[in-house]
């Protein structure tokens, strides 16, 4: 079935189109394609967060992570440690799998290696929320040793057993700076190195004297020691004065009556000193996934607590690793403008892509006006190149020894050709405008032909017999 001629015309205009404009349709996808390889704006599905020991503040808000990103297509591993110093020690392995972890403030190496840059591959995404220094000890350890049920200082611990927490924790090294705060040396305390659960056994079956732990008061073994009969709390009297020799605590205020209203605990208020808790992700981690840790960070910490107010946190102060340019963009101007209108993984593509598009628009605005012109010049080349034949043709009538029914037989192949020949309806005119020239060059050797006849037949004419 032959196809109707503005079917075939249409056709005839789109393949045109299409081969002319291909090259820069080309360019345009290799661009493209080169922007998604290099701005790599998919984020990963899947994450490591290294959190803490079980039971403890850290696994607690793992859990909630887990829920949050769980509603933007992202799943979490969670990943249980014995806390800060070995979430750090897992962030510079890179052979971990660990990307992203909760780390407390002053819990990593005393003094870093002379001439090694401190925190090297590793971003902060903000401090999330007071991590109080709890000193717990036993009233009755306390009678015992300082003859009165409540301890004064720090300085007072000197020969006590203490849990300064397990191999890998935080608060070990944060205890140590404390005791050298105060004058003491590792050796002036029966330091024990248990894990969490073990030690608060120990603790309340009277075979140490004090546990210390660096915790959020959503730890469960933080609530249930603030509420147990002959354990006592150590209150900072000097909470300001640490601020200012260990920049990594700040002074807190832990409410009287603020664990139980009823029963009146605390019955007064108790100073502490409290390092802040950071979520730290390694640099080469994906930045979207960076920009939605924080906005996670915004619903699970910004919160009213113990020892903030609503909107204190995340927060960018306090931070002990470069904060990362995604954390910096958040508390800069909030959330990603598109993020309130679109799916996450849709917004975080046109937020990357976004400038590349804008720029190879602006390169192809101005070789795209060459299209038109290259269009216009590949139909009107498809005619004007029988031209040349045409006139070779022309000019045998007088330059060649060709017979006028020779040049003509050459004249009808090239028509037969040019009725081969699609072009778009708007330049069928250059068409038919050659095809009324071939008819002219017809009508030239129609006419040099009956020259020709007329001159073979003059001479027989002339010698004929007269009647």
């Amino acid at each position: 079935m032959t196809p109707l001629p503005s079917v075939r015309h249409s056709y005839v205009m789109v393949r045109d189109m299409l081969a002319t404009a291909g090259p820069f349709i080309v360019l345009t996808i290799a661009l493209l394609v080169l922007a998604y390889v290099l701005l790599d704006p998919t984020p990963p599905k899947r994450l490591v967060l290294a959190t803490g020991p079980a039971q403890g503040a850290y696994a607690e808000f793992g859990t909630r992570y887990q829920a949050w990103l769980k509603k933007y297509g992202v799943e979490v591993e969670l990943r249980s440690t014995e806390g800060s110093a070995e979430n750090l020690a897992l962030l510079r392995d890179p052979k971990s799998g660990v990307q992203f972890a909760f780390v407390q403030g002053g819990s990593d190496r005393l003094q870093p290696p002379a001439g090694e840059p401190e925190e090297e591959g590793l971003v902060s995404l903000g401090s999330l929320f007071y991590e109080p220094v709890w000193i717990f000890y036993r009233e009755d350890s306390a009678r015992a040793r300082l003859k009165k049920a409540q301890l004064d200082s720090v300085s007072q611990l000197k020969g006590w057993k203490i849990n300064v927490g397990a191999d890998g924790s935080g608060v070990t090294n944060l205890m140590m700076r404390l005791l050298d705060a105060n004058g003491l040396e590792a050796s002036d305390v029966d330091a024990k190195r248990m894990q969490t659960t073990p030690a608060v056994m120990a603790f309340l079956d009277g075979q140490i004297d004090a546990v210390t732990f660096a915790s959020a008061p959503e730890s469960l073994m933080v609530q249930m020691l603030l509420q147990t009969p002959g354990v006592r709390l150590l209150d900072f009297a000097q909470a300001e004065a640490y601020s200012r020799r260990l920049p990594v605590v700040s002074p807190v205020m832990l409410p009287r009556g603020v664990v139980d209203l009823a029963r009146d605990i605390p019955p007064q208020d108790v100073r502490l000193v409290a390092p802040t808790a950071r979520l730290v992700a390694r640099d080469d981690t994906h930045p979207a996934l960076q920009q939605l840790l924080v906005q996670a960070a915004r619903e699970i910490h910004g919160g009213s607590g113990w020892f903030q107010r609503r909107g204190d946190f995340p927060s960018a102060r306090s931070v002990e690793q470069p904060l990362s340019k995604e954390a910096q963009r958040f508390y800069q101007s909030g959330p990603p403008f598109l993020q309130r209108y679109l799916p996450f993984w849709m917004a975080n593509l046109v937020d990357r892509m976004w400038v590349v598009l804008v720029s190879i628009i602006a390169v192809l605005i101005p070789l795209s006006r060459v299209v038109p012109p290259l269009y216009e010049l590949r139909i009107r080349s498809r005619v004007f190149r029988w031209y040349a034949s045409l006139k070779r043709i022309e000019d045998g009538l007088t330059n060649s020894r060709a017979s006028p029914r020779a040049l003509m037989e050459e004249l009808d192949g090239l028509d037969a050709r040019l009725k081969q020949i699609n072009v778009p309806l708007a330049y069928t005119d250059e068409l038919y405008a050659l095809r009324g020239y071939i008819d002219l060059v017809r009508g030239k050797l129609r006419d040099a032909a009956a020259q020709a006849e007329a001159a073979q037949q003059k001479p027989q004419r002339t010698g004929a017999p007269a009647t």
